[in-house]
């Protein structure tokens, strides 16, 4: 007969159940690191950083965050170069040095957003453009924008790398998905790092857009009306995926 532990389940069947768990763990892990590494090329490709600008870093179930380090390059980073922290911090070990200098304003993020699971931070230069001009945007132009970013609004200055760019910035954390900093950059968060990607991706495509027409002469906004109706369904969409992921959070842990 299994032996079992006082008061608890046999200690095979303990075992087994955290062996699973582990290799469940690294697996996912695995695969985000090498999805970190996949989205930090695709931002040096398509020209969203250059040098060393950026950082990329995705929250894993059990709460570890992974961030690309400091002083590289984004298309030299290696899924082993990666920094696991603890949720508040701590480093965990392994990596290619230090995490990045912002990686204060990915932990805030995280701290005040439980359902965001990755974070992306670029320089996309005509979304940029518009932050050192001191612009968002709030205003309702492009359909898809509104759908799949929402508002983007404009965060006040603070020096990069410092805690003030965290506090800068978490008062328009609840209610926006991305965001332009300031002479600076822009922030994009999501669900999933493809997600988080898919924004960054999006924003900087709609101030192209934006740029074109102003330089056409004309800009036509959208009316309330029709953007009420395209917020309505962003929430309406975003509840499902909210949802989607704690049912798939859920299976994850009956399985272990």
């Amino acid at each position: 007969m299994t032996p079992r532990s006082r008061g608890g389940p046999p200690t095979g069947k303990v075992a087994r159940g955290g062996e699973r768990r582990r290799t469940v763990s690294a697996r996912a892990e695995s695969e985000a690191r090498r999805a970190i590494v996949a989205v930090c090329r695709r931002l040096y490709e398509r020209g969203l950083i250059a040098g060393q600008d950026g950082n990329v870093s995705v929250r894993l179930a059990d709460g570890r965050v992974l961030v690309t380090p400091a002083g590289l390059s984004k298309v030299d980073v290696t899924p082993a170069s990666l920094v696991a922290l603890a949720p508040e911090g701590t480093p965990l070990g392994g990596g290619a040095g230090k995490p990045s200098s912002e990686v204060g304003m990915h932990l805030r993020i995280y701290a005040r957003r439980r359902d965001v699971m990755a974070v992306v931070h670029a320089h996309p230069p005509t979304a940029t453009g518009f932050a050192v001009a001191g612009e968002d945007f709030l205003t309702g132009v492009l359909p898809e924008i509104i759908y799949s970013v929402g508002g983007v609004p404009l965060v006040p200055y603070a020096a990069p790398g410092t805690p003030d760019l965290a506090d800068a910035l978490e008062p328009f954390l609840a209610a926006h998905d991305a965001y332009l900093l300031a002479n600076h950059g822009a922030t994009a968060v999501g669900p999933s790092l493809a997600v988080a990607h898919q924004r960054m991706e999006s924003l900087e495509h709609a101030a192209r857009i934006v740029l074109t027409a102003r330089l056409l002469g004309r800009v036509n906004a959208l009316s309330a009306d029709q953007v009420n109706a395209l917020v309505a369904s962003r929430e309406t969409a975003a509840a499902g995926q909210f949802d989607a992921g704690a049912r798939r959070a859920r299976r994850r842990e009956g399985s272990a």
